[in-house]
């Protein structure tokens, strides 16, 4: 019998509040985003040097009792707003002891980034598809159940777009990564045209949803631009923009998730380019697209799917040549270009040049493992 490991994994969850809830929900962004600000704007002082203990003080004796209205929401989501700026300043002195570039801790402005978290798990309850948070009266309808059977640790409620998500924190021992009778290794080549071409043929198509929605975004923006500062029809403008970029993220995720989601769970071993994303981007031709797909946070995706699967990912050396080497007999060909997409060798062999890159890059994975 094999033995179970337990592990932390998160489900980000929509909600869907009714209006009195979400008015609750709001109150506990804005909240917890006034405490971080208050607390922010006293340690800035040069007199006042910031410390857990001296926060977890200031909060108690002053700022508890200043502000009533906290009381309107769960004490922890305005606690919590110490361990967040606590957790800032070590971000800062870390860099600063590194001598690296450090940006102070910055207040925190409304309508961007607004969330808050409920780190103790009496303070909140999963059922079913309904969240029950602290003093708020009602339970709070999911768009779907937990993913995970387990403990659920935290959730952290934010808003995006004019919409509230639940990121559920649940330590769990339920998933089993060896569920699948998968093949020995893969190469993956990335591209602008093609997102991933593999070497065993398959193609993920580039989803450029950014450039086909650039004339929609230019006009709301022109749009924006003539609204009156602090005006409904500003906000209301600036909430059109904010949904139009949600649903293009939503978009390229979709497509990442499913790429990472076919590579870490049909394949042992999954060889990929380490390529240099900040250097492509200062392509003014291609800076967009090369943004727009995405390739950082792909990469990120396949590593930790693999991690949790049991997969290898190795990552090839920025300077092998994939695209120039000949998958047949090893030859580099020196003079081909990006013009060239049908790879052609004195051998005879002829092929689609991302499919040689990507027989290579298999190629290469295979020889690491074996070396």
């Amino acid at each position: 019998m094999k033995s179970k490991t337990t592990m932390l994994l998160a489900h980000k969850i929509e909600l869907r509040p009714t209006p009195e809830q979400a008015v609750y929900l709001d109150k506990a962004c804005g909240s917890k985003r006034h405490c971080f600000n208050q607390l922010l704007a006293h340690f800035s002082k040069p007199e006042n040097k910031w410390s857990k203990a001296e926060g977890y003080q200031y909060y108690i004796n002053v700022i508890r009792k200043e502000f009533e209205w906290y009381s309107e929401v769960s004490s922890r989501v305005t606690r919590n707003a110490i361990d967040d700026l606590d957790n800032a300043f070590k971000h800062f002195f870390r860099r600063v002891k590194a001598k690296q570039k450090a940006g102070f801790p910055r207040f925190k402005k409304k309508d961007l980034h607004d969330s808050f978290a409920l780190r103790e798990s009496a303070k909140f309850d999963v059922c079913g598809r309904e969240l029950r948070i602290e003093k708020l009266k009602t339970k709070i309808k999911m768009r779907q159940p937990l993913r995970f059977q387990g403990t659920a640790k935290q959730v952290t409620i934010s808003k995006r777009a004019g919409k509230y998500f639940a990121s559920i924190l649940v330590e769990t021992d339920d998933y089993n990564p060896n569920d699948a009778c998968r093949q020995k290794s893969v190469g993956v080549d990335f591209g602008i045209k093609e997102l991933a071409v593999l070497s065993t043929g398959k193609v993920f198509a580039a989803n450029q949803k950014l450039k086909a929605s650039l004339r929609q975004l230019a006009k709301l923006q022109r749009n924006l631009a003539k609204k009156v500062k602090g005006s409904n029809h500003r906000a209301k403008a600036k909430l059109k923009i904010q949904k139009l970029h949600f649903r293009i993220a939503n978009q390229r995720q979709a497509l990442l998730h499913e790429l990472s989601d076919y590579l870490t769970k049909n394949f042992d071993v999954i060889t990929i380019e380490d390529l240099n994303v900040n250097g492509m981007v200062k392509n003014r031709k291609l800076s967009r697209a090369i943004s727009d797909a995405g390739f950082g946070y792909l990469r990120q995706m396949i590593e930790y799917k693999a991690k949790l699967r049991n997969c290898v990912v190795i990552v090839a050396n920025r300077f092998f040549p994939s695209s120039k080497t000949c998958s047949c007999c090893g030859k580099i060909k020196t003079d081909l270009t990006l013009a060239d997409r049908i790879f052609t060798c004195e051998c005879g062999f002829s092929a689609d040049r991302d499919l040689n890159a990507a027989l290579n890059l298999n190629k290469y994975g295979l020889d690491t493992l074996t070396a």
